[in-house]
C-alpha cells in the first residue's frame, strides 16, 4: 500500500506565548501549520495578535514561550538564515518616499548582495511585474496609494523569498487598488510557487485568497481550516433583517419565540440570526416582528459566511470585535 506523504510545512509554530508590559497577553499558545506553496490567511480583528505572530515568525520579536520554524529554520536559533529566506511587507511603508521606485529597489538589492547586471535585471523585472515601470523614475511620494503598496510588495520580493509575509496588505486601499493587489497575490502564489502568510481583518479578502485559515481572537486560534470547511461546519442559513427603527428589546422579545433559530445578534437596525431552514424561518420571523409593531425594510437569506464562523467560535460578530479593538495593532 502506498503511504501518503505528509505535506511540506513552510511555517510551523507551537505554543507561542507573548506578554507585553502591563500583563497584556498578546499571544496565548498559538499553533500554526502552513503548507508550502499555499496562501495561508491569519484572520482576526484589530488587536487579535496577528501582527505579534508575524513579528515573531520574521525574527523581529521573541516569543516568551513556544517555538517556530520558517522555511525549515528555527527562528530563535538562526534568525539570520530565516531573514535570508523570507520577504516581509509590513503594515507601514518600507520605502524611502524621497527616492524613486527604481532607487528603492536598487538599495534593497544592495542589502541582499546583488551587484551589477544581476541587480539591474532583478529591479527591472519587479518594476515590470508590479506595474511600476512607467513610474520607475518618479519619487515614491508621488505614487498613488495602490502604487506605493505595490512598491512595498516589490521590495519584499527582491531576494526571491521562499516565504512572503503580507501584514494587512490592502488596508487603506480603495476597492480598485485592493482588487488589483488580490490579483497580484494570487499570481505570486500560482506562478512562483511561493508560500504566502497573509494577515487581514477583511473577511472577503480571507475568503477570496486563502486556501487555509486560522481565525485568531484575543491571542488564540479559535478555528482553523479552509474557508469552505469552516463555513460548511455551520448547518442552516443566515437570516438578515433590516428594520426601520432601532428597537433592540422589542426585537429580542419577538424573535426568541420563533422556533428553529439560534445565534441572534442585533446591531442597531440590523438583525441577524441562524435558522435550520431559512426559507421557512423568514415568514415566521417577519410575522413575529410585525406582531410587535416593528417595520421591516428588507430581509435576506444567505449561506454561512466567515462572519458566522467567527461568531460561532468567538461569541461575537466580527465587526463588533473589530470596532472594540480598532486602533490596536498587536
Amino acid at each position: 500500500m502506498t503511504q501518503h506523504m505528509k505535506p511540506e510545512l513552510a511555517i510551523e509554530a507551537h505554543g507561542l506565548v507573548k506578554t507585553y508590559p502591563g500583563g497584556v497577553r498578546a499571544l496565548d499558545e498559538i499553533d500554526l501549520a502552513v503548507e508550502a506553496g499555499t496562501i495561508f490567511g491569519l484572520l482576526g480583528p484589530n488587536g487579535a495578535g496577528k501582527s505579534t505572530t508575524v513579528k515573531i515568525l520574521t525574527t523581529l520579536s521573541h516569543a516568551d514561550e513556544g517555538e517556530a520554524r520558517v522555511a525549515g529554520i528555527d527562528v530563535a536559533r538562526d534568525p539570520a538564515a530565516v531573514r535570508r529566506a523570507i520577504g516581509v511587507v509590513g503594515q507601514k511603508p518600507g520605502f524611502d518616499a524621497d527616492a524613486t521606485g527604481r532607487e528603492n529597489l536598487t538599495m534593497q538589492g544592495e542589502l541582499y548582495g546583488l551587484r551589477g547586471w544581476a541587480r539591474r535585471r532583478r529591479v527591472q523585472e519587479l518594476l515590470d511585474r508590479l506595474g511600476l515601470a512607467d513610474a520607475a523614475d518618479r519619487r515614491a511620494k508621488t505614487y498613488s496609494g495602490g502604487m506605493q503598496r505595490r512598491l512595498d510588495v516589490a521590495l519584499g520580493l527582491v531576494n526571491r523569498p521562499r516565504v512572503l509575509f503580507l501584514d494587512e496588505p490592502t488596508t487603506g486601499l480603495d476597492p480598485e487598488a485592493r482588487a488589483e493587489m488580490w490579483r497580484e497575490i494570487e499570481r505570486l502564489a500560482g506562478d512562483d510557487d511561493m508560500t504566502i502568510l497573509l494577515t487581514t481583518h477583511y473577511l472577503e479578502e480571507a475568503d477570496r485568497l486563502a486556501s487555509q485559515l486560522a481565525i485568531v481572537d484575543s491571542g488564540r486560534v479559535v478555528a482553523a481550516g479552509s474557508p469552505d470547511e469552516l463555513k460548511g461546519e455551520l448547518r442552516g442559513d443566515t437570516v438578515q433583517v433590516e428594520l426601520a427603527d432601532d428597537a433592540r428589546p422589542a426585537v429580542l422579545a419577538a424573535i426568541e419565540c420563533v422556533p428553529g433559530i439560534n445565534g441572534l445578534t442585533v446591531d442597531g437596525k440590523q438583525l441577524r440570526t441562524r435558522a435550520d431552514d431559512g426559507a421557512s424561518a423568514i415568514p415566521a420571523v417577519l410575522a413575529a416582528l410585525e406582531q410587535r409593531g416593528l417595520r421591516v425594510v428588507a430581509a435576506t437569506l444567505a449561506r454561512p459566511s466567515l462572519d458566522d464562523v467567527y461568531f460561532r467560535y468567538a461569541g461575537r460578530a466580527f465587526r463588533e470585535a473589530d470596532a472594540v479593538q480598532e486602533g490596536a495593532s498587536i
